[in-house]
């Protein structure tokens, strides 16, 4: 089985860890494992995108991954999820929102002149 088969078996964050020999503090991981690893997957897209996933072998990407999962969890004992802003939501919220639109009664619907 190939290291991409054993990945796709785990089904937690800690078994991601765990099996990834990573070490980590569960509360950090309590309260940000899907940041964590949704952040570990947006490093893994820019290492595919440099061509470093194309030609690894099962210990070369086994290093990359255990690499990216560290900086991702790194990324969050540093920070907070919010600060992080990794999901589309936290993203939004910081957009500045457009003015709502004024309803515009002219004074003739008024003055029924």
């Amino acid at each position: 089985m190939s290291l991409l088969e054993d990945l796709q078996q785990l089904s937690s964050a800690e078994e991601f860890f765990d099996f990834l020999d990573v070490p980590y503090e569960p509360q950090v991981v309590h309260v940000a494992r899907l940041h964590i690893m949704r952040r570990m997957g947006q490093y893994l897209r820019g290492s595919e995108v440099e061509g470093a996933l194309e030609d690894a072998g099962d210990e070369a990407l086994r290093t990359l991954c255990r690499e990216h999962l560290q900086q991702a969890y790194d990324d969050f004992v540093a920070s907070s999820p919010i600060a992080e802003r990794v999901f589309k939501v936290h993203q939004e919220a910081i957009q500045p929102k457009p003015e709502p639109a004024k309803p515009f009664v002219p004074l003739t619907e008024i003055t029924g002149a």
